[in-house]
Parts: C-alpha cells; sequence; structure tokens
C-alpha cells in the first residue's frame, strides 16, 4: 500500500512538470519531399493522397509518413480533383490542365493547356476549372464533359476563379479581385453574382444549406440561403485560404496574417473560432486543408505537410451550458472499463482546458481536450483500445484549476 502511494505522489507531482513542457498535435509529415516546400492543394483517392506543390505532384499511401514524386514533376500544380481512376491537375506556367489514369506514373496534357488553372471540382461528368485571367481572355470557369479531351469555356470568363464547389445542381465560383461569388444553376450557361460581391474568395465549403466562404482581409462568411444573403462570421479580418468541413466541425487556413496564420476551429457555424496551432514551431501561412483517414492535413508556404488527428478536435460535447458554481472533474464511467470510458468535468468560466491522460510512469499517452471553452458541463470518450491494460491517470488543468483522478483500463 505505501508503495502505491509513493508511487501516485510521484506520478502526480510529475504531472505539473509535463503538463507544462506538453509538446501540441501539429506534427511535420514532409519525409521525401523536404521540409521547406510549398504546397498549393489536396485531394484523396481510398488511401492515397496527392498534394500539388510549387515542385510538382507528390502522393502518400501511408497517411504522409512518406511522401513520392510523381512524373508530373517540373511544374507547379495549383489545384487537383479525382474522379473514378481519372487525376485532374491545375497547373501554372499556362500548362492548363494534366490527366493520370495510373495513380501519377504518366501525364496526359488536355486540351485546356493555355491558362493557369488555380480551382477543380467535379459533378458527375462534368468537370469545371476555374482559370486566371492570363493571357487575358482566358480566364474565368471552363466545362468539360469528356474527360478533358474538350473544353469549353462557360458564360463566367474574363473573371479570375479562384475557388468552385458545388450543391446539388448549384455552382458557386469564387473570384479575385472583389468580385465575390457566382452561382449558375445549370452548368455554367449562365451566371448571377451573389450578393457577396465586393471581397477576394479565395475558399468555399459546403454543409447542407449551409455555404461558407473564406476571403481576404474578411475572414470567413456563412449564407444559408444559396447566396442571396451572407454573414460575417466572428473570424474576421483574417486572410482564408482554405476551408475544410468534417461533421459539425469547420476548419479555417490562414495565411500572410500580419497578426496570425495558422488553423482555426468553429463548432458552431462560425459563432465562435478557437485557435488550433499547438505543435507548430513556427505558425506557418496555411494553404489547402483536407480531411482524410482520421486525420486533417495542412499544406503550408515553405514548411511543407503537417497532420492532427481528428480526435484531437471532435471528441468533446458540451452536454450543459448553465453555469457551474465551482471548477470538478468527475469520476470516469464506467470505471474499471474495456476501451471506452466517458470524462465529465466542469467549467464555471471561460478557460482555455487541458485535459490528458498518463501512464503510471508520467508519460502522456492521450490528449482528449486542449482548447479555450466557455462555462458549462462538459464530456468527452476516451478510447484506449490501442493501450495495455492498468492503471492511468486523467489530469484537467486551467489556469487556476488542476484534478487528478485514477482510472482503470481491462484488458
Amino acid at each position: 500500500m505505501r508503495k502505491i502511494i509513493l508511487i501516485l505522489a510521484f506520478v502526480i507531482t510529475h504531472f505539473t512538470f509535463v503538463i507544462e513542457n506538453c509538446v501540441g498535435q501539429w506534427v511535420q509529415m514532409s519525409s521525401g519531399m523536404g521540409t521547406t516546400n510549398h504546397v498549393f492543394s489536396f485531394a484523396i483517392s481510398g488511401n492515397n493522397i496527392f498534394a500539388g506543390t510549387y515542385y510538382g505532384l507528390w502522393l502518400t499511401t501511408n497517411n504522409g509518413q512518406t511522401w513520392t514524386q510523381t512524373a508530373l514533376n517540373f511544374i507547379s500544380v495549383y489545384s487537383l480533383a479525382i474522379s473514378g481512376n481519372n487525376i485532374f491537375a491545375g497547373c501554372g506556367d499556362i500548362q492548363g490542365i494534366y490527366l493520370s489514369t495510373n495513380n501519377g506514373q504518366t501525364w496526359t496534357q488536355t486540351a485546356l493547356n493555355n491558362t493557369n488553372v488555380v480551382s477543380l471540382t467535379i459533378s458527375g461528368n462534368n468537370i469545371f476549372a476555374g482559370s486566371e485571367n492570363y493571357p487575358y481572355g482566358t480566364g474565368g470557369v471552363y466545362l468539360s464533359t469528356n474527360n478533358g479531351q474538350n473544353w469549353t469555356q462557360t458564360a463566367l470568363n474574363n473573371k479570375y476563379v479562384l475557388s468552385l464547389a458545388i450543391s446539388g445542381n448549384n455552382i458557386f465560383a469564387g473570384t479575385g479581385y472583389y468580385y465575390g461569388i457566382y452561382i449558375s444553376s445549370n452548368s455554367g450557361t449562365n451566371w448571377t453574382q451573389t450578393a457577396l460581391n465586393n471581397k477576394h474568395v479565395y475558399s468555399i465549403a459546403i454543409s447542407g444549406s449551409n455555404i461558407f466562404a473564406g476571403t481576404w482581409e474578411y475572414g470567413v462568411y456563412l449564407s444559408t440561403n444559396n447566396g442571396q444573403n451572407w454573414t460575417q462570421t466572428a473570424l474576421n479580418n483574417k486572410n482564408v485560404h482554405s476551408l475544410a468541413i468534417y461533421g459539425n466541425n469547420i476548419f479555417a487556413g490562414i495565411y500572410y496574417d500580419p497578426n496570425l496564420n495558422g488553423v482555426w476551429l468553429s463548432t458552431n457555424n462560425g459563432t465562435d473560432w478557437i485557435e488550433k496551432n499547438q505543435g507548430f514551431d513556427t505558425v506557418p501561412a496555411i494553404y489547402p486543408l483536407i480531411i482524410a483517414n482520421d486525420y486533417i492535413f495542412a499544406g503550408t508556404f515553405g514548411h511543407s505537410v503537417w497532420r492532427r488527428p481528428l480526435s484531437d478536435f471532435v471528441g468533446i460535447k458540451n452536454i450543459s451550458t448553465e453555469i457551474p458554481s465551482a471548477f470538478s472533474l468527475e469520476q470516469n464511467y464506467p470505471n474499471p472499463f474495456n476501451s471506452n470510458t466517458i470524462i465529465r468535468f466542469q467549467i464555471k468560466d471561460s478557460r482555455f482546458v487541458n485535459l490528458k491522460v498518463f501512464d503510471m510512469l508520467g508519460k502522456e499517452v492521450a490528449t482528449l481536450v486542449n482548447e479555450y471553452l466557455k462555462p458549462g458541463t462538459y464530456e468527452t470518450t476516451f478510447e484506449a483500445s490501442t493501450l495495455t491494460g492498468g492503471i492511468y491517470f486523467y489530469r484537467l488543468q486551467t489556469e487556476n484549476f488542476s484534478a487528478t483522478k485514477k482510472l482503470i483500463l481491462l484488458k
């Protein structure tokens, strides 16, 4: 008994040191492509993740642990889209679009070969390409219905089309030079400028009836009625280059911001945003974001690819907004447990909250919460299927509160 008490005292004392020196969760995953590449685009096909960079197109089959350069290695790849076995790469240097049908082993230049293609999206047999208005007259949205053999410039021409997204029959095109977002409901035959008509729109993401637009200088906007009206979210005065959605989680990638780059998260449609930059040595300018295989990947300007588990973001639930009278950490249930257990805690005022799990030696084994929370009662699930059975400790810490409890994993 005395031995157990001494071990427990050591662990709790050790926590104070460990918790203050924990490394965040973003990890650079750039083996093969180097650590200083510029990453402009992502696409996923099964276990294959493609990254378009300043130095061509790269492929990983193991979630970014290693990257291999494909045969498209002589040009910058600004945009990517995949349909079945077809990989379309929008390129710079007025090279248009290249097509591969064998995972990037060989590439063929399509008929769209006289412009810079910076955005791509696919709906059925329709491939839409957004291009820069250079050379003059080549910009706007192009359409191919036969895998790139032929392309037709749609009615949205002479515009710099930075982003494209599709929802049902509606195609949304985000443009530069303060022309905002256009919408077409007939495959580009006609386009209408939406109410967001005076912004550079670098990214568009759609979740159900919610349309999010990432803009230069003005942050993220939201429309719930197909662009008839737009509301600026709380992430304003930021240069938002990319957006990604996972369930109720909206991620925004910030770049070239004089105040802060990096990744931000909202879980309530933009009402609140939380900075999620733990782990970056220097917070980089973020270009593309993509969610794949239980990870979120961030492509950066000059810092290659970074990765973070989705479990860092999506495991916490606010089960009551009633303001508690005190901070508290409850005993997990069930306990003992096998694989999964629930941990509940209360926050009495807005604080940055850290909840982590440690083994008997004080080594961190899981980060369950690492973010700024409003007052309320929260619960999160600890999934321990990869751990060995035994005694573990979970610790809740804020600026002025700390509590530790024991849990027992049965295997």
